[in-house]
């Protein structure tokens, strides 16, 4: 497993602190924007435009070293190239993208291979009821194995059918759509199936566990110790 990015120290409090001015700030967008047909969830805005969030810089990522791993509780562990990625058949979804900072992107179209293929040919061990996601300079998100395992989630290459960008989280990035975007890691490298729920990079730092966008699950999760912490991390260790 690709080895875990240093944490930074950040309480709840500080985290929703920050968050005030710009909640005031969406709030009174909220109120001009116009009803979404109930497809907006709670405290969010609707935006035309993609903004770019992310923590750290932007990756130079190399498609001829770039490979994509399945590994952990699995049968049938895995290693995929870029080009190998390419030949698999794809599938185009619509859906609409929430992100925990409060906009929401309506009708989006996203093209890739779907996820459910990928975890069909790793073969799923059935005490794997998790997955530790994995993307470039060692960030990733935690996931119930319900919530990847869905028809409408990818490994999404193109969008509106263009290449997505390094900004975007090209060449690769997962797309999960029904949970809060930061659960659609960018860069993504791969999967590793798991029978706990190990919390990833935000997850870490105060960020739910799930991110359900329709039950505002964007703080606080289950409120893990730095013990916690530490115990998961071993525990995924020894399972790969």
């Amino acid at each position: 497993m690709r080895r875990w990015p240093r944490l930074f120290t950040a309480s709840k409090e500080h985290l929703a602190s920050r968050q005030l001015p710009v909640t005031k700030f969406l709030d009174a967008l909220r109120s001009r924007s116009p009803v979404a047909d109930g497809r907006l969830p709670p405290g969010q805005v609707l935006t035309t435009k993609w903004p770019v969030l992310h923590y750290g810089d932007v990756p130079q990522v190399d498609t001829r070293s770039w490979t994509f791993d399945v590994a952990g509780l699995v049968d049938r562990p895995f290693t995929l190239t870029y080009d190998e990625l390419l030949a698999l058949p794809r599938k185009t979804v619509q859906c609409d993208i929430h992100c925990v900072t409060r906009w929401s992107r309506l009708d989006n179209t996203f093209e890739g291979v779907a996820v459910h293929l990928l975890l069909e040919r790793a073969r799923v061990k059935p005490d794997a009821q998790y997955c530790l996601v994995g993307a470039e300079q060692g960030f990733t998100t935690n996931l119930a194995l319900t919530d990847l395992d869905r028809p409408d989630n990818l490994i999404a290459l193109k969008w509106s059918g263009e290449w997505l960008t390094p900004e975007h989280g090209g060449p690769a990035r997962l797309l999960v759509p029904h949970l809060y975007f930061w659960k659609s890691a960018k860069w993504v490298r791969g999967f590793t199936l798991v029978d706990q729920d190990v919390p990833g990079f935000w997850e870490q730092n105060g960020y739910h566990m799930r991110g359900d966008p329709w039950k505002e699950e964007r703080y606080g999760g289950r409120g893990l110790t730095q013990h916690d912490i530490n115990r998961l991390r071993s525990l995924s260790k020894k399972r790969v």
